[in-house]
């Protein structure tokens, strides 16, 4: 009567300790440049090492320039430069930045097969939930509970409710896993998943790729969630076998029959259960300042019924009533660790394909890591992005938040993949509205917000 969930959490219980709280084994910590220097900090004042070494990543991105020049923002630089310090004084793996292994963190781990089912995994950011995709326990921490990692591979923790939410049928045509976490958290609102660790099935779910799978569980966040998880299967093998740091020979075989366990039993009971079907969800986009403020395309804005909601129209310019198809764009951003992978690129450049960018628009196209740059160049994904008008930036976080030079200007709109869409994320006095790939490259060519299905290709 067990949950996926529960199979990995319970196996990871090192003891319970009164009060509810569990004193849970890590199987991987990622460290990133923002949260990690006052934990690591806190070891030397301590006068402690790192407890296992070889079960830590340390990689840059957050403040990582697109361009090729040096990081502009002072404080940001010392990050980066702290984390080189920290990861080589305490003997810890390190990506360092510009480097052929490196990139956004939440999408260098799965590539990496770093990130792997039945694993738990913690990173002080948000959006560790990403890995949960391949069927593990990944959740955002605090920088006190890094620094707990760091000297135990432990950390306290209450255990969540389970949640599982059910696609079932199959997607349209032009609609992505990103239109389906789009949904979700307009259905769920922002805080409808709060306290939950959210399993992902039913047929819509099963037919996604993994990278496919990486965005939906990247937003599980969005809704309040813990963390968010998919039960491993064949899609996930094939994905993993052959990654630098996944198992080889014996070892890949043994772990597979593993993997192959990883499922919740017929009969598990969640503490709540949702049913949605794939035939109503369709290109989706945010019309307001949260990620759960998201209409259909084709559906106009709605009334607002409170004070904030009507402060958020006001914000973005838009107002209760309207279509949002057709209203000019300014910006529009490919990239982030919800839409920074190859599938995305493949499909931004089938809309752009033998089209040109639309003069005014200022695109920022950013791989989420340097084998996804690679993979775009062996693709000749390049070449097709740069007949149509579009450059590609070099790999890093980019225009998902406002901590690198890649910030929208003041009042001006911006097509975003990234995963949020707050009040000046992009920028002080920017607008974001957060799309798929593919509702951001047919507002790339037509300069406004159009519906892709409009230019897909006839087959």
């Amino acid at each position: 009567m067990n949950t996926l969930f529960d199979k990995i959490w319970d196996a990871h219980v090192v003891q319970q300790i009164d009060g509810g709280l569990a004193q849970l084994y890590i199987d991987r910590l990622y460290c990133h440049e923002v949260t990690s220097p006052q934990a690591f900090d806190g070891l030397r004042a301590r006068h402690l090492k790192c407890f296992r070494p070889e079960n830590i990543v340390c990689m840059p991105d957050h403040n990582v320039p697109t361009e090729p020049c040096p990081i502009s923002d002072h404080t940001g630089r010392k990050q980066v430069e702290a984390l080189e310090r920290n990861a080589k004084e305490f003997g810890l793996r390190h990506f360092g930045m510009n480097t052929p292994d490196s990139g956004i963190i939440h999408v260098v781990g799965p590539e990496k097969g770093l990130s792997l089912p039945g694993m738990t995994i913690v990173c002080g950011d948000s959006h560790t939930s990403t890995h949960g995709a391949v069927g593990a326990v990944a959740f955002g921490i605090g920088t006190s509970e890094v620094e707990m990692v760091l000297a135990s591979q432990c950390i306290l923790q209450q255990k969540p409710k389970s949640m599982r939410i059910n696609i079932e049928g199959q997607l349209g045509r032009g609609i992505t896993a990103k239109d389906v976490a789009l949904y979700l958290m307009a259905q769920l609102t922002t805080s409808g998943a709060t306290g939950y660790f959210v399993e992902y099935a039913g047929e819509a779910v099963r037919a996604m790729s993994m990278e496919s799978r990486l965005t939906l569980c990247n937003l599980s966040i969005e809704m309040g969630a813990r963390g968010g998880l998919i039960a491993p299967d064949e899609t996930t093998f094939s994905y993993l076998k052959g990654r630098d740091y996944a198992p080889k020979g014996r070892a890949w075989e043994k772990a597979v029959d593993y993997w192959r366990t990883l499922r919740s039993d017929a009969d598990a009971v969640f503490d709540r259960e949702l049913t949605f079907s794939a035939a109503d969800i369709e290109p989706r986009i945010t019309y307001g300042t949260n990620p759960g403020m998201g209409i259909g395309i084709t559906e106009r804005v709605p009334e607002q019924t409170s004070e904030s909601g009507q402060k958020a129209l006001d914000y973005m310019g838009f107002k209760a009533g309207e279509h949002l198809t057709g209203k000019p764009v300014d910006y529009v951003f490919l990239g982030a660790c919800t839409n920074g992978r190859i599938e995305d690129f493949r499909a931004f450049a089938s809309i752009v394909a033998g089209r040109r960018k639309a003069g005014g628009v200022v695109a920022w196209l950013v791989p989420g890591s340097w084998a996804v740059l690679q993979q775009i160049r062996e693709e000749g994904i390049d070449k097709t992005l740069e007949a149509a008008g579009f450059d590609i930036r070099l790999p890093g976080c980019s225009a998902c938040l406002a901590m690198n030079d890649d910030k929208v200007p003041a009042g001006h709109l911006c097509i975003s993949t990234s995963n949020r869409n707050f009040e000046g994320r992009q920028g002080p006095g920017s607008r974001t509205v957060l799309c798929s790939p593919l509702v951001a490259a047919a507002a790339a060519i037509t300069g406004e917000i159009t519906d892709p299905r409009s230019l897909l290709q006839t087959d």
